[in-house]
């Protein structure tokens, strides 16, 4: 049975969430035409085993099912987040691209220290790094597409690490609640990370509201985004959430700073600069308390989670490292790294290049 309306006397809708976007196969179509009708998605038998979990198809509709859980869609009945007929799919697709995490990893390191040694030293050769390229010579389209990218997972930054507090105890879970403090502004809503990273799409003319550059993301990015939503809805999966949020507060600080100067260089204004300045030294503090109090805490309270920890950590670099294999490839070889380029910047063309 399709639940269609909550309890109480009527439907409710996310009038002011973002718009749904077409679909790029049969399974996200299913779930746009589900989602807008309120009908149960209808696929062909056989269909989640056939698609490939790397593919725009399979990522762009689990995206399309996770987000009832955010913010919702325009138009869409807020009750389908927990309409059984969408978790059914979506259960299945969550399968399938696990499924292909553990076989891409099978030498996944099994401990909190094999799995973080590596991302605590900096590497010599900073060739293949998106990050350096983007402060050396990268140009302004570029970090306007960087931006319109990673404003999936920015204007949405913390939120889905949340839903682990609970699930925690003792340190872990007042590290925990005190870090994701820090990132919703520390009680000042102007200070809110997601607020800072919209200021800073603004600066680069872009559209800073939530949800806009879903239709132009490729899938190596909708994975990254994925996977923690995937990680957060998950009680059994809180092990990996915890090594999700190490390795991305670990790794943040120096490229945050390469960013930072990628900002300046490019005079990409004083809101882009100041996002990423901010990280630098926030993330800093964070990586030290995530490492001790958060990941200490969980491993003395369940030991037996530490492989668990250990899979999100490299999960989340392996996703991280197909995405910027994605924008590289793509930028070498003259082309957009989105699905569809940016409209020209109004901003001063001598602060950078123009879009491909």
């Amino acid at each position: 049975m399709t639940l269609t309306t909550p309890p109480g006397p009527g439907t409710t809708t996310t009038p002011a969430g973002p718009r749904l976007v077409e679909g790029r196969g049969a399974l996200s179509d299913a779930v746009v035409r589900a989602l807008r009708s309120g009908a149960a998605p209808v696929y062909a038998p056989g269909a989640v085993l056939k698609a490939d979990p790397w593919g725009e198809d399979l990522q762009l509709a689990l995206y399309l099912m996770y987000e009832p859980h955010y913010r919702g869609f325009e138009g869409v009945d807020d009750a389908r987040e927990w309409d059984p007929d969408l978790l059914r799919l979506r259960q299945a697709l969550e399968a399938r691209f696990l499924h292909a995490l553990r076989t891409e990893l099978p030498d996944a390191p099994r401990t909190v220290e094999d799995a973080f040694a590596p991302l605590l030293v900096e590497p010599v050769d900073l060739s293949g790094s998106l990050s350096h390229h983007l402060e050396t010579e990268g140009e302004l389209w570029q970090l306007r597409e960087y931006a319109a990218l990673r404003s999936l997972y920015h204007l949405k930054e913390a939120d889905p690490h949340v839903w682990v507090i609970p699930r925690l105890t003792g340190r872990a879970k007042a590290a925990m609640a005190a870090i994701e403090y820090d990132e919703f502004g520390a009680g000042h809503a102007d200070r809110i990370h997601a607020r800072l990273f919209a200021d800073l799409m603004s600066d680069l003319d872009l559209d800073p509201a939530y949800g806009r550059y879903v239709e132009q993301a490729p899938a190596p990015l909708l994975a990254t985004v994925n996977l923690m939503s995937l990680f957060g809805l998950h009680r059994a999966l809180r092990g990996a959430l915890v090594g999700h949020f190490a390795c991305v507060e670990v790794t943040s600080s120096p490229g945050s700073r390469r960013l930072a100067n990628a900002m300046r260089r490019c005079a990409a204004g004083p809101a882009a600069v100041h996002f990423y300045a901010e990280h630098v030294e926030a993330d800093a503090v964070h990586e030290q308390v995530v490492r001790h109090e958060v990941v200490g805490g969980l491993l003395a309270d369940e030991p037996a989670l530490e492989e668990d920890i250990a899979f999100g950590c490299a999960a989340t670099g392996f996703l991280e490292d197909r995405l910027e294999t994605h924008i590289r490839t793509a930028w070498q070889h003259g082309r957009s790294a989105l699905r569809n380029p940016l409209p020209e910047s109004a901003a001063t063309p001598a602060a950078g290049g123009s879009a491909p």
